[in-house]
């Protein structure tokens, strides 16, 4: 298992956010990545597929924005603070929707309830990372 922290710290490059505020972004939203993925898998499989349509739609797109904006903050792209809090603000905005889509479906569909969680952490995570940008 690779240790996000201790990876990050080996590589020495100057970044405007602190390794810390990184690595806790960056692997919760490869959770949150895995999460919504198998959500929307899990949609799909459901009879009432075709119900759950947005909220798969959802999901999928914030599996690949989640995806980016997690490698553009490994690589410590944080020379380019308007890209980095565009991306981050992408973010946010994908994992609320996803988490608001799915958070109608918590009752009825436990991967939802585990989508939501995540999405929630994830938007946690971008804020952070938007906050640091910010100061």
């Amino acid at each position: 298992m690779i240790h996000t922290r201790e990876l990050l710290d080996s590589v020495t490059t100057e970044s405007i956010l602190s390794n810390e505020v990184l690595a806790a972004a960056v692997d919760v939203l490869a959770a949150c990545e895995t999460a919504v993925t198998a959500c929307a898998t899990g949609m799909l499989a459901e009879k009432d597929a075709d119900t759950l349509r947005a909220a798969i739609d959802g999901d999928l797109d914030c599996a690949d924005i989640v995806a980016a904006t997690r490698r553009i903050l490994t690589r410590h792209s944080g020379h380019d603070p308007a890209l980095l809090t565009a991306q981050a603000e992408a973010c946010l905005l994908a994992c609320r929707r996803s988490h608001d889509l799915c958070t109608g479906h918590v009752e009825h569909h436990e991967h939802c309830r585990i989508c939501a969680d995540a999405t929630a952490q994830a938007a946690d995570a971008c804020r952070n990372v938007l906050d640091a940008v910010r100061s």
